[in-house]
């Protein structure tokens, strides 16, 4: 029982640490820019579909990986230049990108996956420096938890700084901050492009992680994305940058732990875009439910 409950939430740690990734970039879209970029699907596909075709061709892992920021960069800048130059709603300009980088990544990949089982990997690379077992959930734990450490002090140290602060504000009263003479629509191609670079990198140890990258694997990830925040923002009740950005990883890391149980009490994986559709009511409920519990006034849904 107890090995059961270990490997759970180890492998339910693992994930939360790469998906994490995701949560911060739905983060920096959706919170800090009040821009809903649905962009997401695409660039994590794109980064994993980079990667693999890299290191089939002999491109060293690491490379690879980096590689995969770059195209997730270019995705998100893509974005946001249909956003601000041709005004097109974020909504679609995010819709547009991502209906458009399925093709790419179908284009990229030559097909509709690529394998990796005979590949040697990130994974590889660092299991040979600890001299551990190929596939040992130490080693998936130790690269996630350095890629997620490296981001998190690196976000959190851009944020703090002045650049940071007026990509903040941008989403917090843009007319305010075009009133002291930033350029708002370049905080919106940098925040769209940084967003989705940490996308295309968590596709990219994804795909490394089990061993192919597949054009349907960033399917629905916006939605887990969004869950992974309103999760961690309800149950961590977060203030300041940095305990924002761990409550993104930590709504990551009970998310996972949630889909992992439910697998494990025999549930379909059909019914897993069920489950999550229930953890984000619940998670936007509860707040709700506690302001109507203590009468205060609740203003009415955001309609984008």
């Amino acid at each position: 029982m107890l090995d059961i409950v270990g490997n759970v939430l180890s492998f339910s740690f693992y994930e939360g640490l790469v998906f994490g990734l995701v949560a911060i970039g739905v983060y920096l879209t959706l919170r800090v820019l009040a821009f809903p970029d649905l962009t997401v699907d695409g660039s994590y596909t794109l980064g994993g579909a980079t990667t693999a075709v890299l290191i089939v061709n002999g491109v060293h892992p690491f490379p690879a990986t980096l590689a995969a920021i770059g195209v997730g960069l270019c995705a998100g800048l893509v974005t946001g230049l249909l956003n601000t130059k041709l005004r097109l709603p974020a909504l679609l300009a995010g819709i547009l990108m991502m209906v458009g980088l399925y093709s790419i990544n179908l284009r990229v990949m030559g097909g509709a996956n690529v394998s990796l089982l005979r590949q040697v990997t990130a994974f590889d690379k660092v299991a040979e420096v600890l001299g551990l077992s190929h596939g040992s959930i130490v080693v998936s734990i130790t690269v996630a938890l350095a890629i997620a450490a490296v981001v998190f002090f690196i976000l959190n140290w851009f944020l703090r700084t002045e650049i940071g602060l007026a990509l903040r504000a941008t989403g917090d009263n843009e007319q305010m901050v075009r009133s002291l003479g930033v350029d708002t629509d370049k905080n919106v191609l940098m925040g769209c492009a940084i967003a989705n670079g940490l996308v295309g990198l968590a596709g990219a140890v994804v795909a490394q992680g089990q061993g192919f990258a597949d054009v349907g694997m960033g399917i629905g990830m916006i939605v887990m994305g969004l869950a992974s925040v309103i999760i961690g923002e309800a149950l961590f009740r977060p203030r300041g940058m940095a305990r924002l950005l761990l409550a993104a990883i930590g709504g990551a890391f009970c998310y996972r732990l949630f889909i992992t149980i439910a697998l494990r009490l025999g549930m379909a994986p059909g019914d897993l875009k069920l489950i999550t559709a229930v953890l984000v009511v619940i998670a936007l409920a509860v707040p709700f439910i506690r302001k109507k519990l203590r009468h205060e006034w609740i203003p009415p849904a955001v309609r984008w």
